[in-house]
C-alpha cells in the first residue's frame, strides 16, 4: 500500500539498504538456508529465532542477537533449538516458522515467553508450544492443533480468562478455501470454541484462497494489528504477499477493519529468487518508539529487514 502526498507515492514500509541481513554464507555451521524468523526484545536486544534448514531439508531453530535489530548479529555456534523425535514423534521432519510472544499474565509454567512453532509430522504439519525463559532452555509443551495446521501464534494476555490463538487449518479440498481461524483455551493445552476470523477472499484478490498469520498480533491504541499473508496464484507460480487488519482490543473475534490493498511484497532480487521464489514471509516484529521492524523470509533463503512508522500504519486504516 502507498499513502499519496502531493500526488507521490510513499511506500509504507522501507526496506534496509544493506538487506538481506542474514544469510547463510554468514551461518557459523553448514546451512542451506536461514528465514522465517520469530522476534523478540530480550535483555535490551533484538533477539531472533532463526529457522534454519540443514543439508538434508530439515528445520531447526537458531538463535541471532543484535543491540540495533540491524547490524551486527552475534548468532549461536550451533542449533539453538532441535528436534527432539524420541519424546515428540510429531517433530519427525522437523520444526518450523516460530512465533515468540512474551506472556504478559500467569500460565501455570512459571515461563515469561511462549514460542508456537510448526511441527512437521508424518502426518502432515501442525501446531506445537514451548516455553522459556532464557532462549537458552525450553520446555516443550507439545501439540496443541494437529494437522494440517500451521502460522500460529498467542495473544499476550487472556480474553475473559481465556488465551486465544490464531491459527490457519488447511482443508482437504482446496476449494474450500485456507483460512485464519480463532480458538480458545482455559490452560494453553485444550483448545476450543473456534470460528473462522479472517475468511480467504475469492476470484482475483490478492489474498484469494489462501491466506496465513504473519507476527504474533501487535497491540496498538486502535486494536490489535494483524499482518497477514496472501498467495497469489498465477500462471508462474505462487506470490506470497502481505496485508493488513486490525482487530477489537477486548474481543479479537471482532474484525474492526480489513484493508483491501496488499502492503508489502517481494520486489527485490533476493526476494524474488531463491529456494521458493516470490516470497516475503514475516514471523516476527519488535516495535520500538514508532517504528516498526519486520523480520521477513525472502524467497525461503535469506532474512530481510523493513521499517515502517506504527502512526502511518495506523493512517492505512482510516484511508482504506
Amino acid at each position: 500500500m502507498s499513502i499519496y502526498k502531493n500526488h507521490k507515492a510513499i511506500e509504507l514500509f522501507t526496506r534496509y539498504e544493506g538487506n538481506p541481513i542474514l544469510t547463510p554464507s554468514i551461518w557459523p555451521y553448514r546451512v542451506n538456508s536461514v528465514f522465517n524468523a520469530g522476534a523478540v526484545m530480550f535483555n535490551d536486544k533484538v533477539l531472533l529465532l532463526v529457522r534454519v534448514e540443514d543439508m538434508r531439508g530439515f528445520s531447526h531453530f537458531c538463535k541471532a542477537t543484535s543491540d540495533d535489530g540491524i547490524t551486527n548479529w552475534k548468532i549461536d555456534s550451533k542449533p539453538t533449538m532441535e528436534s527432539e523425535v524420541e519424546k515428540y514423534p510429531e517433530e519427525f521432519y522437523g520444526i518450523e516458522d516460530p512465533r515468540i510472544v512474551k506472556l504478559e499474565e500467569e500460565n501455570g509454567y512459571g515461563s515469561n515467553y511462549a514460542i508456537i512453532y510448526t511441527s512437521f509430522s508424518k502426518g502432515g504439519p501442525l501446531v506445537s508450544l514451548a516455553m522459556t525463559n532464557d532462549f537458552v532452555s525450553f520446555r516443550k509443551i507439545g501439540v496443541v492443533m494437529t494437522p494440517d495446521d500451521k502460522d500460529a501464534s498467542l495473544f499476550p494476555n487472556k480474553f475473559q480468562g481465556r488465551w486465544a490463538l490464531l491459527h490457519r487449518p488447511t482443508p482437504s479440498n482446496p476449494a474450500m478455501g485456507a483460512h485464519i481461524w480463532i480458538s480458545y483455551s482455559p490452560d494453553l493445552i485444550h483448545w476450543g470454541h473456534s470460528s473462522v476470523l479472517l475468511p480467504a477472499r475469492q476470484g482475483s484478490w490478492w489474498d484469494a484462497n489462501k491466506i496465513g498469520l504473519g507476527p504474533p498480533p501487535i497491540e496498538t491504541s486502535e486494536g490489535w494489528l494483524i499482518i497477514y499473508h496472501g498467495v497469489r496464484q498465477t500462471a508462474a507460480g505462487n506470490i506470497y504477499r502481505l496485508g493488513l487488519a486490525m482487530l477489537d482490543l477486548e474481543d479479537p473475534r471482532k474484525v474492526i477493519k480489513r484493508c483491501d490493498e496488499w502492503v508489502f511484497g517481494p520486489h527485490e532480487v533476493y526476494e524474488r529468487i531463491g529456494d521458493v521464489p516470490d516470497v516475503t514471509f514475516p514471523c516476527g516484529v519488535v516495535v520500538k518508539d514508532d517504528t516498526l521492524y519486520m523480520y521477513y523470509g525472502a524467497a525461503d533463503t535469506t532474512i530481510g529487514v523493513a521499517t515502517a512508522s506504527m502512526s502511518s500504519i495506523l493512517e492505512c486504516f482510516l484511508k482504506s
